[in-house]
């Protein structure tokens, strides 16, 4: 059976992922796989079908891709938000070979195309998703921050808390400290 694959921009989470799928079901598509950005259906999505579809996204702040370069990147921020924000393991890989390998396409390609769509590079976005789970780990306070350098893979206390000020303007103690810290939507990253 053949398989219709959508690419969707702006799923960060796993509630993304529910109202992905709620949406379908409303619309009687079946889903055959369903993830970050990608939806895989057995359905025949028709042209009435997918402008339909694209609607019902939309008024839930999503958006159908139909550009390839789009979906590509689509896919790299999926696998990095996934990684970064949703695994449960500590945060021990290479990006650039988990990216490569799971697109299937040269790591260099994938930088240069990310870099000139997105105006900054994918280590960076790296760097800025990693400091916003960091913001919500020290948030929750569930972790110190030994604990969380280990778990997101910092060489050491220093290396975390130089990147968490560099990227924020504060150390990682004044940011626990404030009553109402900001944090950032994953899809404004």
């Amino acid at each position: 059976m053949d398989t219709n694959t959508i690419y969707i921009k702006n799923m960060v989470c796993p509630r993304c992922v529910d109202v992905v799928k709620e949406i379908c079901e409303d619309l009687q598509i079946s889903i055959q796989h369903l993830q970050l950005g990608k939806l895989e259906s057995t359905t025949v999505i028709n042209d009435a079908l997918k402008l339909e579809l694209d609607s019902r996204l939309k008024k839930r702040g999503f958006e159908l891709l139909e550009d390839k370069n789009q979906k590509i990147i689509t896919q790299i921020k999926a696998l990095i938000v996934t990684q970064i924000h949703h695994s449960k393991e500590s945060l021990n890989i290479n990006f650039s070979d988990y990216i490569s390998d799971e697109l299937h396409h040269d790591y260099a390609s994938l930088s240069r195309l990310f870099s000139s769509v997105e105006g900054i590079t994918i280590e960076r976005f790296i760097l800025k998703q990693k400091i916003e789970h960091v913001k919500e780990l020290l948030f929750y306070k569930e972790y110190s921050l030994s604990e969380i350098a280990i778990q997101m893979n910092y060489s050491s206390v220093a290396h975390l808390s130089a990147q968490f000020k560099k990227e924020t303007g504060m150390s990682p103690s004044q940011f626990k400290k404030m009553k109402d810290p900001k944090h950032q939507p994953l899809d404004s990253l």
